[in-house]
């Protein structure tokens, strides 16, 4: 009787084991302001925005126990509009990330679904409009994913565990296509090391043929049905380029090095568009510090260089500063506010920051204010 009653107590205690092998949480962030764009279309506009800082996000991620340092993972991410209450990303219901995959304590992760790409994992995340400048301040046209905006459909990712500083990965995303292997297809690999003070980071980006008609692979492409957050077509047009994008490739490099309060990081980006009419080219250059005042205000500074070239001969330039200042109220509440500028030199008609209406005239200059809480 004793042996009975040990057995149906083993049986009650199993699914609370199993429950405390896995762990799911419930996170987001939530960040809108008031924007002021001195040229849009010839006009001044105020205008409430949001995403600025960090895009709005509500998300699920967990992971799994299996035994032997190894973990099933998952993340589920979706985007909206804090002003509007949409969806944004095309209206997917987790069109910021949607992965499931393994992680092993020893040799890394592997996941498949919709993810940020290497030069983005990398690079990116030294870059201003990543940390404190806002996605408006990436680089003409993001040409270079520098900033978060854009997610390989698809996708398989492998991103190695800390090796002494050193850590490493790859993205390959499927075409889907039968007979044309190569149509809306993605792949990129990177690295970082860190030591101490210093952070160094390189990674390669190339998506072919992104616009082949009725495919949905890499990228959601005309006709379709999916809507993509690819943004290669604009970028190719502020370089003077034009025609259908056969080829997208991006290598960046850069490092921060961090003194006390403050960090100094320098970026490179180089982009080839290869166009059906007109190919395109640009070489970016980013420097940027932040310094942090105290332990509530950090201060930030960027000035990007843009040299563009185009196969009809033109030589576009943009010439950009990026401003921050970030006060945390506590942890989780900060206000911001940031100022960005930009202006377009040589064979670039007019200034255009990143997610905004082109200027009429070669300067446009906004200014965010605003308020972003995580949890």
């Amino acid at each position: 009787m004793k042996a009975s009653y040990l057995i149906l107590a083993s049986l009650a205690a199993l699914p609370a084991l199993c429950a405390a092998q896995s762990h799911v949480v419930l996170y987001g962030i939530v960040d809108t302001g008031v924007a002021y764009v001195s040229n849009q279309q010839g006009s001044q506009a105020w205008k409430a925005q949001s995403s600025n800082l960090s895009g709005n996000r509500w998300g699920l991620k967990g992971s799994e126990d299996l035994g032997g340092g190894l973990q099933a993972v998952f993340l589920l991410e979706n985007g909206f509009d804090i002003n509007s209450g949409k969806s944004t990303q095309g209206g997917r219901e987790f069109g910021r990330q949607a992965y499931v995959g393994l992680r092993s304590r020893q040799y890394g992760s592997l996941t498949f679904g919709r993810q940020y790409e290497s030069v983005l994992q990398f690079v990116g995340v030294m870059s201003s409009a990543a940390r404190w400048a806002s996605i408006v301040g990436a680089h003409e046209g993001n040409i270079d994913d520098l900033a978060p905006a854009f997610r390989v459909n698809n996708s398989v990712k492998f991103t190695s565990v800390d090796y002494h500083g050193l850590t490493f990965g790859g993205l390959y995303g499927f075409s889907n296509q039968p007979g044309a292997f190569s149509d809306n297809q993605a792949w990129s690999l990177g690295a970082r090391y860190a030591h101490g003070p210093l952070v160094l980071a390189a990674g390669y980006f190339r998506l072919n043929h992104p616009a082949a008609p009725g495919t949905a692979g890499a990228v959601g492409a005309a006709g379709s049905g999916a809507q993509s957050d690819y943004g290669g077509a604009n970028g190719l047009a502020s370089l003077g380029g034009s025609g259908t994008i056969l080829s997208h490739q991006v290598f960046a490099a850069g490092g921060t090095y961090a003194m006390g309060h403050a960090t100094l990081g320098l970026l490179f980006s180089h982009t080839v568009f290869d166009a059906s009419i007109a190919s395109a080219r640009a070489d970016n250059y980013e420097l940027n510090g932040r310094y942090q005042w105290s332990p509530q205000l950090g201060l930030g500074a960027a000035y990007i260089y843009t040299d563009g070239r185009n196969d009809a001969g033109g030589r576009p330039k943009y010439q950009q500063v990026n401003l921050g200042a970030d006060y945390y109220l506590s942890k989780r509440t900060d206000l911001y506010l940031v100022g960005l500028y930009q202006h377009a030199s040589g064979d670039a008609a007019r200034a255009a920051l990143f997610t905004q209406p082109a200027s009429s005239t070669r300067s446009q200059t906004s200014v965010i204010a605003g308020i972003r809480h995580t949890f």
